[in-house]
Formats: C-alpha cells, structure tokens, sequence
C-alpha cells in the first residue's frame, strides 16, 4: 500500500492506493495543523483498508502542516498533489478550483495533469471557507445549513465588502434594513464566487473545471461560481481529499522508480 496524507489548516486527510494503482481508502478529519488528527485520518485509512503500518511502502505527505509529519519519504507541495489527484479522480480537468478553511487556490492544468499556472489566496479570509462560517454565524444557521438557506433566496443582493470583517459588518446592516437572511446567504455565496472569478481570469481558465476543497460540498456555492464561469462545474469525488489522494499516487509512483533504478 502507498499512503498519501494531507495536513491543512483545518482538516487533515489520508489516501491509500494499492498496488494496481487503485484507490484503497479515504478518510477526513476535520480538524487541522497542530492537533494531531491526521494520525486518527491514518488510523481510519488503515482501517478501512484491513491493513498495518508495515503494510505502507512508501508515504508522501502535503499540506500545510506537512513539515511536522517526520516519517514520511517525501514531502510535496499541496499545489502539485491536487493537480495529482484530480487527475487521478477526474479525467481531461483543465482546471481546479480549490476553497479550503483559510485559503483558496485556482490551478491551471497542461494536458497532462501538471501544472502549468496557479494563483492562491492565503493572507486573507475573503473567498474561503472562513468567509461562509462567520457569515453563517451573523445569519445565525449551522455551516450545513447555509447552502439550503441561499437555495430558498428569491432576491439577488451584493455584498461588496469582500474583507470579511468589513462584510460582516455589511449583512448586519443589511439585515437591520429588512433583507431576508436567505436573500443574504445567497448574497454571500456570490460573494465568494466573484472573488474566485477574479483567480481564475488571472491564471487564464479553462473548461473542464472542477470544484475540490469543504466548500465544493456546498451545492449553493458550486452554482454560484458556475453562473460566474459560465461553465459547468464538476465536483471532484472525495473532493476534500484530492490533495491526499494526489501524495498517494505520487507515493506509489515514487516507490515503483526506485525499485527500476
């Protein structure tokens, strides 16, 4: 087995592949750099694999928090891993929009999976998952519940603000002015989505597009971002994992050239 394991900011997961190149396993924690979860990923992965630590050949590992991960054989960056794994998830991608907790990424692919230009947001919260949690929390709904609540909007409203700070200021405004909260969610969403737009102009997109990261979960957002793109999006399978199943593949290809050298 050959295991890949990403540790962000505020999840952390593992992947398995087997020796066929097939993917063995997947599992999400979602808790981040600093407190030790991606040992409970590992753990699950094994799990579900029926497999031991001895079983494991070679172990890649990515993400944020990837230099407190000391055994494994290589470390990659988790820009090169998610080009890796939704090419390995999803054919013919030609580019990959990634929102996480704290940051937000958009990937440009060549025709072979690799990558040929990227763009990350990481010094602001605007166009995160960070952006929707404060904004579910003015709105006084559940994370979960966001995406139904901006499906039930009949209004569109802007929110400019993209500083979330600022933006959280700007739905408590709005809702003291009598804006519904389901006008505001949506507003939130699209929010996000202009914000994500501007990426992916500047690393110059291409269709197939295709949605990884938590927030690709949210159904409402994906729409939001396709009305913005003007193109369908396609949700990544184990969307949360694309950078763990990446180091996986890399793994494996990493352990079968040295054993040919």
């Amino acid at each position: 087995m050959f295991l890949g394991i990403d540790i962000g900011s505020s999840s952390s997961k593992a992947a398995l592949i087997d020796e066929q190149k097939k993917l063995a396993a997947v599992s999400v924690i979602n808790l981040g750099t600093g407190t030790g979860a991606y040992e409970d990923a590992i753990k699950d992965a094994f799990l579900q694999a029926g497999i031991q630590a001895d079983d494991i050949k070679c172990t890649v590992v990515t993400g944020y928090g990837r230099v407190n991960y000391k055994e494994a054989d290589k470390q990659i960056t988790e820009i090169t891993c998610h080009a890796k794994g939704v090419d390995f998830l999803t054919r013919d991608a030609k580019t990959i929009v990634d929102i996480g907790g704290q940051d937000a990424k958009v990937i440009k692919l060549n025709g072979d999976g690799q990558v040929a230009n990227f763009v990350m947001n990481e010094k602001c919260a605007a166009g995160t998952g960070r952006f929707l949690e404060v904004m579910a929390r003015v709105l006084g709904c559940s994370l979960s519940d966001l995406s139904d609540l901006a499906d039930q909007s009949t209004a569109e409203i802007s929110i400019s603000n993209v500083c979330t700070v600022f933006a959280e200021s700007e739905v408590i405004s709005r809702l003291a002015a009598g804006e519904t909260i389901e006008d505001v969610a949506r507003g939130a969403h699209v929010a996000i989505a202009k914000r994500v737009m501007g990426m992916c102009c500047r690393v110059g997109y291409e269709p197939k597009v295709v949605m990884t990261g938590g927030v690709a979960l949210n159904s409402n957002m994906v729409d939001a971002l396709s009305k913005e793109l003007e193109c369908l999006i396609e949700v990544a399978p184990h969307c949360q994992a694309a950078g763990a199943v990446g180091a996986a593949v890399f793994a494996y290809e990493h352990y079968n050239k040295e054993k040919k050298v």
